[in-house]
């Protein structure tokens, strides 16, 4: 069916079938099974199936179908919904492409729902079957494995964006200035904010999970719980110094930008001063005044021109000294 990436039946934490959407209810006629279902980009009809079979809440199916959610956990009745940003790198533009991953768990089933950017929960549905001892903790450790795999997703994320960083401080240190760089520093500035708005909320999701006095967490589950909180944690910390550097950064290179200017100001400035010099004396002899003593005399020209290169070749020798030229 258009939508289902998987859905089965697992018993003392085996697959012991695949079920189909309707016949959900029948499987679960046999009170040791759980349904883990993985939808991606489910059309509304087969989100309506899914609740009923299920009995989901509406607003959190709304939420699910429409997508566009923070990072959050909400409980209805002895259901728990969790929305989750995902994160994957773009090889092309090396940037990050966001979706969302929104899961419904109950005693004895798993929905998740993907949308956008993401990876495929195959290869969380494969861990988990292939250490039955653990999914036999139930629908709890599935959340904890799902939650588990899209934090991770975010370490590569950070660290390829610290290493745009670190070219971007190569780059304004160690070359002229270049408008692409500021460019770069404001596009970089802003995939940590959207890294940010991802991770952020998370740390309270984990808090909350991992302090959750239910039945659906038990505690040898909750404990799991706390690495991703810690995970979070490390994800958000290099997020913050990735950004505290960046601001650094973009004033470095906004001081580079002054200080370059200020040497073109100081260039043109020694440059108009040796200029003004011979202007001043040739708009002195230029007025045409008829008593003049130096226009009779038969060295004023030479006189002048030669008063006019001095002081030229001295105020060039004094700015060279002062490192104005």
């Amino acid at each position: 069916m258009k939508g289902v990436v998987d859905c089965a039946a697992y018993a003392d934490g085996r697959r012991v079938a695949d079920v189909a959407i309707a016949d959900i209810s029948e499987a679960l006629e046999q009170p040791d099974r759980f349904v883990w279902i993985g939808l991606h980009e489910p059309d509304e009809a087969l989100l309506r199936e899914v609740q009923q079979e299920f009995g989901l809440h509406d607003l959190a199916v709304e939420d699910a179908h429409r997508a566009h959610q923070r990072p959050k956990l909400e409980r209805y009745g002895d259901s728990l919904f969790v929305a989750l940003r995902t994160a994957r790198m773009n090889p092309t533009t090396r940037r990050a492409d966001f979706g969302e991953t929104h899961i419904f768990v109950g005693p004895r089933y798993v929905v998740s729902v993907r949308h956008g950017a993401s990876l495929s929960d195959a290869e969380v549905r494969g861990r988990c079957e292939a250490t039955p001892q653990q999914l036999r903790k139930g629908p709890g450790y599935v959340l904890y494995a799902l939650m588990d795999f899209i934090v991770d997703q975010y370490f590569p994320i950070v660290e390829a964006l610290e290493e745009d960083l670190d070219g971007l401080e190569e780059e304004i240190f160690g070359r002229p200035f270049d408008r692409e760089t500021t460019a770069r520093i404001y596009r970089l500035k802003r995939d940590l904010l959207e890294v940010k708005r991802a991770v952020s909320p998370l740390v309270d999701v984990c808090n909350r999970l991992t302090r959750f006095e239910d039945e659906l967490i038990p505690d040898d589950t909750r404990l799991y719980f706390r690495d991703v909180y810690d995970h979070s944690i490390r994800i958000n910390e290099m997020v913050d110094t990735a950004r505290e550097l960046l601001a650094t950064a973009f004033e470095a290179n906004l001081s580079l930008i002054s200080v370059g200017q200020n040497e073109s100001m100081k260039k043109l400035a020694a440059w108009a001063a040796i200029l003004a010099v011979p202007t001043m004396i040739a708009g002195v002899y230029g007025m045409n005044f008829q008593h003049m003593p130096e226009l009779g005399w038969a060295l004023g020209y030479p006189a002048v021109m030669a008063i006019m290169l001095g002081t030229c070749i001295g105020l060039y020798v004094h700015f060279k000294r002062v490192e104005w030229l």
